[in-house]
């Protein structure tokens, strides 16, 4: 009984661990972590080895749903956020900017700029109503915001599963303690089961119960004068600052013909794209051609897209890096981090594809060049000269149980 005890305590400390990085209020929590985790249905400990793939609570009936929003503390509200308001928008960004997620040591703090976040937050079929935000009675201030956005994905042997992404909890600093965060879960679980999806996709910094799969960021220097000295980077003692710089050098000029994708181009991606990721991996997106369009195509300083098009008019090869400068905190600066997103190649190597996304990462102004070690990229990121960082990052599918899968089953990248 003891044992289970620890084990317990162990779990609960990690779920807290990971609210707390994502910037939620986990004092609510803290006392209670047992009996609002207890409720959620994730496998649990060596019970989830136990349950068939599939559902781990059965999808509930219309009429079984409960109906009425959660209530929320005194002086709060519920409010959705219409992201596509210049107003809201920015409220949102501002919500994000001073509350977000930080680094352990609190040296960055990431930036989603306004047109990333109308991005990320509105692709086909999402809605306003999953877009949940909290204000303050009297003052109407946006203070908390959660999001889910529509996805249908691959688990295992499911080809098929609608899905929420779940992303962007947040709850302002100086309300960490107003019990706000565990309302939020559960309100947008409340209003996704409300549109007859009962799974989730989401990822963390740390292990709860469980995980499908845990890839490691890895980080690519493109800008190493300026990583050493805002201290992302640090010099090796038998490296010199000259040494480095001429290490992670790259060529001016791209091997292959690479150019932007368009709109022309969204056929020929969506049938390579998909056709890769069927082909490949356990866990992916089903994108539809609309979806592509829009995960895709090219928007300043948020997604960039290139693709090469072969002798006959075909797409054979495509690779995408989206733009989260991160704010450096207690200096006036911005670090710009480029990062791996959706890549195929068919006509050259893998390699040669990712060294050209690098070299045109560094002539739009990244600093560094990051990417998860899921699909193929473990093949290269040992040659590229990537660096291992710190940390994992865990994949989960909520309410619904799966065996693990290893970074190389993995074809669904999360913003």
């Amino acid at each position: 009984m003891a044992d289970n005890d620890d084990d317990k305590n162990k779990t609960a400390s990690a779920i807290i661990e990971m609210l707390k990085e994502a910037g939620v209020s986990t004092h609510s929590l803290e006392q209670k972590e047992h009996k609002f985790w207890d409720t959620q249905p994730m496998a649990h400990g060596e019970k989830g080895t136990e349950l068939p793939e599939g559902p781990i609570v059965p999808n509930k009936k219309q009429e079984e749903l409960r109906q009425e929003p959660y209530n929320m503390p005194p002086g709060f509200e519920w409010s959705t956020v219409n992201i596509t308001n210049q107003d809201e928008k920015m409220e949102l960004y501002t919500l994000l900017a001073n509350n977000y997620v930080e680094d352990d040591d609190s040296l960055f703090r990431f930036d989603y700029s306004q047109e990333f976040l109308e991005w990320a937050l509105t692709p086909p079929g999402y809605s306003n109503d999953l877009l949940l935000g909290v204000r303050a009675s009297k003052t109407k201030k946006l203070v908390a915001f959660i999001s889910a956005i529509p996805a249908n994905v691959k688990v295992q042997s499911t080809e098929r599963l609608e899905v929420v992404e779940i992303n962007f909890l947040c709850v302002h600093k100086k309300l960490r303690a107003k019990r706000l965060a565990p309302v939020l879960i559960k309100e947008i679980t409340r209003r996704v089961n409300q549109t007859g999806v009962f799974q989730a996709v989401y990822t963390a910094g740390v292990v709860l119960p469980v995980p499908v799969a845990s890839a490691r960021y890895y980080h690519r220097s493109l800008n190493p004068k300026k990583l050493v000295k805002v201290g992302f980077s640090r010099l090796n003692p038998r490296m010199t600052m000259a040494r480095m710089v001429k290490l992670y050098k790259l060529p001016d000029q791209t091997r292959s013909n690479l150019v932007p994708m368009t709109k022309d181009h969204v056929d020929g991606v969506h049938k390579l794209l998909t056709t890769y990721l069927a082909t490949n991996f356990k866990l992916y997106v089903n994108f539809t051609a609309e979806d592509v369009a829009h995960w895709l195509l090219p928007r300043e300083k948020v997604i960039n897209t290139y693709v090469l098009v072969g002798d006959g008019g075909a797409v054979t090869d495509m690779v995408s890096y989206y733009h989260l400068p991160s704010t450096i905190l207690g200096l006036d600066d911005t670090l710009h981090a480029a990062y791996s997103y959706y890549n195929v190649a068919t006509s050259m190597p893998l390699e040669d594809l990712m060294r050209d996304a690098l070299i045109l990462a560094n002539r739009t102004g990244s600093d560094v060049f990051n990417a998860l070690n899921l699909m193929e990229n473990e093949t290269i990121l040992e040659e590229l000269k990537f660096g291992k960082g710190d940390g994992n990052l865990q994949y989960y599918v909520y309410n619904w149980n799966a065996p693990s899968m290893k970074p190389s089953d993995v074809g669904i990248v999360l913003l």
